[in-house]
C-alpha cells in the first residue's frame, strides 16, 4: 500500500515532486521533515538531466516504494 492514496497518480517528474512534498508533512515535524525534504530536493537536482522515459519511470517507481517504506518506519 503507497503511504499516500495518489501514488498510483504519478505519471511524471513534477508530480513525483509535488507527491513527496506531500509525504513529508505527514512525518513527524522538524528534523525529520527537513531531512526528507533536503534529500529530495538533492535526489531531483541529481536527476534533473534524465531523459530517458523508461528510466524515469523506474525513478518513479523506487522513489515512491522508498517513501512508503519511510512512513511506514
Amino acid at each position: 500500500m503507497s503511504p499516500l492514496p495518489e501514488a498510483e497518480l504519478v505519471r511524471s517528474s513534477l508530480q513525483l515532486y509535488r507527491y513527496l512534498l506531500r509525504c513529508c508533512r505527514r512525518l513527524p515535524p522538524g528534523h525529520v521533515q527537513q531531512h526528507y525534504r533536503h534529500a529530495i530536493r538533492q535526489s531531483f537536482k541529481v536527476h534533473a538531466d534524465e531523459d530517458d522515459p523508461e528510466r524515469i519511470q523506474q525513478i518513479i517507481k523506487r522513489a515512491i516504494e522508498d517513501a512508503d517504506w519511510v512512513m511506514n518506519k
